[in-house]
């Protein structure tokens, strides 16, 4: 995998001065006294937070109202005279297809208690089985949709296997450095269990959710109307249930990532320096002054994320064709620039802080070009194994539901299965975002104050300081080999040549 050029030496980092880290410690004592003081907090982003709640209450009763429709009996609303010149289908009733979402939330509940519980013990042999695995089960999948006379999604789960074959060949050099990062981040999570009753609390809400979803979901698949007019209302409730379920995830990011900075920075949860209630503050500030946030990077932020590491996988595979690299050259600086402002790294300072997303975002990608370690973070896939990891969880819960539904109802199985593989994506997804969150802590911290990795973990921090040394001299070669003597002087010397 390529790396983006970049100037800093590891010289550099290495020589931090006694001034540079009583700024990093001073830094870390403000952010302790930032998330223990009620005062600072302001409300940020709350244009989002309307929307949101807007969304929600607008959806409900949307929800509600296709359900309801036909619950027991058919057209039970009238509102079939709306749709009656595309009714192509018989009708059926809300009741039987409900039961088949309800499948869904149960085995993707299951699938993420089930990885919280073998979370401690068997998370390294899991993560793993999720990364190779994937690829096999997006290529079974499509033969089972070409199987089924399925061409459009015969071909879309086709390009994603070949998309994750190419980025799983791409990225293993950075397999054995991943794994070491997510262990660390399990170890951590491991030692605090109110985080993952935290997930356990949020995967609950959710489920309630989705059990109104799938209710409208439901009305939907057993309306009348032709294949296209369901497929757009599906595709609505599913941009609906995604945001949603993003928002929760992302909710329990913030608390987690709250809770991992204020044990890095006090050296143990046990200490008594320690905040008491430092969870409970952490829930109230995600639920309050920074839901809309949460709300606003929710938007965004997997969508640019899961794009990022696509083209990277692409690119470092294109080879000697000019015209090609520079396209996905162009179109990879307009996701790094993106990524600037809606990165999952913001989660953390809106913890720490309460900043607005934007300003969090921008705060923690200028922190980490600043000491180097936007190296490290490029280098590190275990944002994409947990991506990974709850894509599988989905794509089981989907053929879980699509199985009884080709029982029962063989030309309802792709819309069932799809919406059902959402389901089971979001939830597995609540379970895997808290090991997300001690990573992107760690960095985080790591930033601000090596020592304070040295003190929680010392050989991890070795590990660390070593890759980071490594990834720092190879930037640096790459840089020599682009850019001329005459450049490379006039770097050194501040000025630019054009």
């Amino acid at each position: 995998m390529t790396d983006s050029p970049s100037f800093s030496s590891s010289d550099d980092f290495a020589s931090m001065t006694t001034a540079d880290r009583n700024v990093s410690h001073r830094i870390s004592a403000e952010g302790d006294q930032t998330l223990a003081s009620e005062p600072l907090r302001r409300w940020h982003d709350v244009f989002w937070l309307g929307i949101f709640i807007i969304h929600l209450i607008g959806m409900g009763f949307v929800l509600a109202v296709l359900g309801l429709n036909r619950f027991k009996v058919e057209n039970r609303l009238n509102i079939d005279k709306y749709t009656n010149r595309i009714s192509e289908n018989e009708d059926g009733l809300t009741e039987d297809y409900w039961p088949l979402y309800a499948v869904a939330g149960g085995v993707g509940t299951l699938l993420g208690w089930g990885w919280l519980l073998l979370l401690g013990s068997r998370a390294n042999q899991m993560m793993k089985v999720s990364v190779h695995i994937l690829t096999t089960y997006l290529a079974v999948v499509s033969v089972l949709c070409f199987w089924c006379e399925q061409f459009f999604w015969g071909v879309a789960f086709a390009v994603g296997a070949g998309l994750q074959f190419l980025y799983v060949i791409s990225s293993h050099r950075q397999a054995s450095f991943t794994m070491l990062v997510l262990q660390k981040a399990v170890k951590m999570v491991w030692s605090l269990p109110e985080v993952r009753r935290v997930a356990y609390a949020f995967m609950f809400v959710m489920l309630l959710w989705m059990a109104m979803w799938s209710f409208g979901a439901s009305g939907v698949v057993a309306s009348s109307m032709g294949d296209s007019g369901r497929w757009w209302l599906l595709v609505v409730l599913s941009v609906s249930l995604f945001w949603t379920g993003a928002v929760l995830c992302n909710t329990v990011h913030v608390i987690v990532s709250g809770m991992v900075f204020l044990v890095l920075i006090h050296g143990g949860r046990e200490v008594s320096s320690m905040p008491p209630n430092s969870l409970m503050k952490s829930l109230r500030y995600a639920l309050t002054t920074s839901f809309g946030s949460i709300c606003y990077g929710s938007l965004f932020t997997a969508a640019i994320r899961t794009l990022r590491w696509k083209i990277r996988g692409f690119r470092s595979k294109i080879g000697s064709n000019e015209c090609l690299l520079c396209c996905v050259d162009f179109l990879f600086y307009l996701v790094e620039t993106l990524v600037r402002f809606f990165n999952k790294y913001a989660y953390v300072q809106i913890a720490v802080y309460g900043k607005s997303f934007n300003h969090s975002a921008r705060d923690a990608w200028e922190l980490f070009q600043s000491t180097g370690v936007e190296a490290l973070v490029a280098y590190d896939c275990s944002g994409a194994v947990l991506i990974m990891g709850t894509v599988l969880g989905g794509l089981i819960t989907g053929t879980c539901s699509a199985v009884w539904t080709w029982i029962k109802w063989s030309d309802r199985v792709i819309m069932v299965g799809s919406t059902a593989m959402l389901m089971g994506m979001v939830l597995v997804g609540l379970a895997m975002v808290i090991v997300e969150s001690a990573v992107t802590s760690i960095y985080i911290c790591y930033a601000v104050d090596p020592l304070l990795i040295h003190r929680w973990d010392a050989e991890f921090f070795n590990q660390l300081s070593e890759t980071l040394h490594q990834r720092l001299q190879h930037r640096s070669a790459r840089v020599r080999e682009v850019l001329t003597p005459n450049q490379l002087d006039s770097l050194r010397q501040g000025t630019h040549v054009i």
